[in-house]
């Protein structure tokens, strides 16, 4: 526990510095967290890092969050992306003579828009032209206060076990604590600047950051349960790799950006 913390507090420390700093240390950040990740994705589904199909996922993962705008240079659409990768990883299952199958096609393109398309997200809340930071700190605020709600209301008194099957620690007690203090902390950034957000779409933030970001642990769970492992990488000790730590903020910012409650 007490690396745990050490590891947690200067992990943070770092992480909303450079959230704070922006441009390209914040871009770096998270380019870097994602290459990171998707390589400990490869490494999971037993894919050699040089594989030809690993480095189609990587590529896929750099289209996804190199700052390109930024940069001027136009590349394609992303559902043409996205085709362009699945096209390249089933020319490997022909390449390769079916040594490597249409099963472990599908699971790098998965893993590259799961990876890729996660981490781009939180790019783009960051790097809005008008309050990009109050956004960013808005949605990782509510996706923190739900993880230490769901911990500490589920270690005092959570008894019915919430999906058992996938992560028996978790608790509805819990997940329910983790709701409510997400709720308390949009509350809190909705009355603190009431001309960039109103109280019931602070609240709506709030709610799915809480409930997709539990789900997003859970997904992560429940793969990691299937490979039998127990963290995704080592690269934070006592806390794991990227995808444990970020399993959340991956499928909560796109989920924010595709529903239109962030204005990117």
């Amino acid at each position: 526990m007490k690396q745990r913390l050490i590891t947690g507090i200067l992990a943070g420390a770092l992480f909303v510095a450079l959230t704070i700093a922006g441009g390209a240390f914040y871009t770096g950040l998270l380019i870097l967290l994602a290459i990171i990740g998707f390589s400990e994705y490869v490494r999971m589904n037993g894919v050699k890092p040089l594989h030809p199909a690993a480095l189609v996922g990587y590529a896929g993962v750099l289209l996804f969050v190199l700052p390109w705008a930024s940069w001027k240079i136009e590349i394609p659409s992303m559902p043409t992306i996205v085709w362009m990768l699945m096209f390249l990883l089933l020319a490997v299952t022909v390449l390769s003579k079916n040594k490597f199958t249409i099963d472990g096609a599908a699971l790098m393109l998965l893993g590259a828009i799961y990876v890729g398309y996660g981490f781009s997200a939180m790019i783009d809340v960051r790097t809005m032209e008008s309050n990009g930071l109050f956004w960013s700190f808005l949605s990782f605020g509510c996706i923190w206060a739900s993880d230490v709600g769901a911990y500490f209301v589920g270690k005092a008194i959570g008894k019915h076990k919430l999906w058992p099957e996938i992560s028996p620690n978790k608790t509805v007690e819990g997940a329910l604590g983790g709701v409510a203090l997400a709720l308390i902390v949009a509350v809190v950034f909705a009355l603190s600047a009431p001309d960039i957000i109103g109280l019931p779409k602070a609240l709506l933030i709030g709610l799915v950051a809480a409930v997709a970001g539990q789900f997003g642990d859970l997904i992560q769970s429940a793969y990691k349960r299937v490979r039998a492992i127990k963290d995704t990488g080592t690269l934070l000790p006592g806390h794991g790799g990227v995808l444990d730590r970020c399993d959340s903020w991956i499928i909560v910012f796109p989920l924010l950006l595709l529903c239109g409650l962030i204005p990117v």
